[in-house]
């Protein structure tokens, strides 16, 4: 692990945090009603995970690429991921923003808002071999795909 600016890391928070930014104008009807039954414990790996995450994408430059090799096409999959989930956004964007449009799956992958941005930094994580953004993507998916499918659940009256 090399210590120093990821501008990946900077890119990919970018692509993480601009739709979250829009969501907050935007959010599903009935939202809230939600968010007051969320697990405490799921909400702490959420918080901790995105602590570690957005800190280690910032400071580790092995995220930045050092030549072509075989590990690119790890960087370029996390890259993709990124990139289906700000399409994945478009889309709830374009939709009545009901709780269903905001848990829906795309291409495939279930609760496709919280799962595609936790894949890519699992990714990242191990394009750039730092075990800090493996460990702290793991808890982040913990927290944060638990929570969305615990409301998933509650919104298909599960």
């Amino acid at each position: 692990m090399k210590f120093g600016f990821s501008y990946i890391g900077l890119i990919m928070l970018l692509m993480l945090f601009i739709p979250n930014f829009i969501w907050t104008k935007h959010q599903p009807k009935d939202y809230d009603k939600y968010v007051k039954n969320e697990n405490k414990i799921l909400l702490a790996f959420e918080r901790i995970g995105q602590v570690v995450v957005t800190t280690s994408s910032l400071i580790f430059s092995n995220f930045n690429p050092q030549g072509w090799n075989l590990w690119c096409f790890v960087l370029i999959l996390a890259m993709l991921n990124l990139v289906v989930y700000d399409i994945a956004w478009v889309r709830y964007f374009r939709s009545e923003k009901t709780m269903k449009d905001f848990y829906r799956g795309f291409l495939g992958m279930p609760l496709a808002l919280a799962t595609y941005p936790v894949i890519a930094f699992f990714l990242i994580g191990i394009y750039g071999g730092n075990i800090i953004m493996l460990i702290g993507s793991i808890i982040l998916g913990i927290g944060h795909i638990g929570i969305h499918k615990q409301h998933e659940k509650a919104v298909n009256g599960q």
